[in-house]
């Protein structure tokens, strides 16, 4: 039976949703999804913004003069984004209660710090591959944060946050994509919504729990494909009997069919860590290519107990 972590900071009552935001976008799509989340669970909302200006004084530093003014500068178009942002919130949640910070620090560390005791953390993505380079806000968090963080990605329809659809989680026969399985439930069992567990059996090479190594034939990969599915999902169904699961088995890079899915779920949800069906799924490769070009919000989970050590 799965395990539960009744203790965890994320579950707390007063644990909000929290956004960041940079004035993009991207980011006005995270503020609407957030806003919705928020409204659903009764939870306040949390909207901050990073200035970094460390990274101003760096630039500015041998003009002592210009300092005070460029920090003035960024602070007030700071708070006037954050003011936008509060406006949009209410817009879309009127009667989700808003709370707005504006931090001296950088975006990511600023953000990874708020995740620790966020309900769940919202970022914007801007159109694929934008935000690709290394060191970078979006995967700076979805690699360091804690509990689930949700890169909200704009469908590429007029539907920008799509409502409908199932939640889809990637199970890659590992123990480490648990809390991916966790979350997807919770999930689906909050938005009333079907669960779609996909594993890309072309990736089996190994999977120590169901006693399989190698390359296998297209019949057998296939049984033991749906048998790492059945493994993983023991209990689950039990814990959540609300929840329709149904179960994908498919040959196709992890990438490409969890992107094929995200062009109808309302949310993609995938593990931070994770070998075996979805080799490779570490922040950097698969999760790295869904969180800058899926078209549904991805959600990666991150593991409570490791956050507890």
């Amino acid at each position: 039976m799965p395990t539960t972590h009744t203790d965890s900071p994320h579950l707390s009552a007063s644990a909000a949703v929290v956004v960041g935001i940079d004035g993009s976008d991207g980011a006005d799509l995270a503020v609407r999804w957030a806003a919705e989340t928020a409204a659903r669970r009764g939870r306040r909302l949390l909207i901050t913004y990073g200035l970094n200006l460390a990274a101003a004084q760096a630039v500015f530093g041998g003009y002592d003069l210009m300092v005070p003014a460029v920090a003035e500068t960024l602070r007030e178009e700071g708070a006037t984004r954050l003011k936008a942002a509060a406006r949009l919130a209410h817009r879309v949640a009127p009667d989700v209660h808003v709370d707005t910070e504006l931090s001296p620090a950088r975006p990511a560390p600023l953000l990874i710090e708020r995740s620790k005791s966020a309900h769940l953390l919202a970022l914007g993505a801007g159109q694929g591959g934008q935000l690709a380079r290394i060191g970078s806000t979006l995967l700076a968090v979805t690699a360091h944060g804690h509990g689930n963080v949700v890169v909200v990605r704009d469908t590429a329809t007029e539907e920008l946050v799509r409502h409908r659809g199932p939640v889809v989680v990637g199970i890659d026969g590992s123990r480490a994509c648990e809390p991916a399985i966790a979350a997807a439930f919770t999930e689906a069992s909050i938005h009333n919504s079907t669960l779609v567990a996909v594993h890309a059996a072309s990736d089996m090479s190994v999977h120590p729990r169901a006693g399989l190594t190698g390359l296998l034939p297209a019949r057998e990969l296939e049984t033991a494909a749906q048998q790492v599915l059945a493994e993983q999902l023991a209990g689950w169904q039990e814990k959540f009997p609300d929840v329709h699961v149904t179960r994908e088995v498919a040959a196709a890079a992890p990438r490409n069919l969890l992107t094929t899915w995200s062009k109808s779920a309302q949310l993609l949800v995938v593990g931070s860590r994770g070998r075996g069906g979805f080799l490779g799924l570490l922040l950097g490769s698969t999760s790295n290519f869904l969180v800058q070009h899926a078209r549904c919000p991805v959600m990666v989970a991150h593991d409570a107990q490791k956050e507890s050590k």
